[in-house]
């Protein structure tokens, strides 16, 4: 499939000067960097994971937060 994509011209260079260097194509390379990322993101949480993270813990936030700071 074909996809068309804006790149800085900093970036083009810098992918052209790769080109070069590890004798692959562009289309090859940008692939290669695609799935690289699609990778990487599989594996992350989603942000709602991390949220609330004490939802179902049975602690209380507010009273952690007073014990907490009644020790200072």
């Amino acid at each position: 499939m074909r996809t068309l994509i804006d790149l800085h011209d900093s970036q083009v260079q810098a992918l052209a000067e790769l080109c070069d260097r590890v004798k692959q194509p562009r289309a090859a390379l940008i692939r290669e960097a695609v799935s690289e990322y699609l990778e990487k993101r599989r594996t992350l949480k989603p942000a709602d994971e991390a949220f609330g993270l004490w939802g179902n813990g049975g602690v209380d936030g507010w009273d952690y937060q007073e014990k907490a700071r009644a020790e200072w």
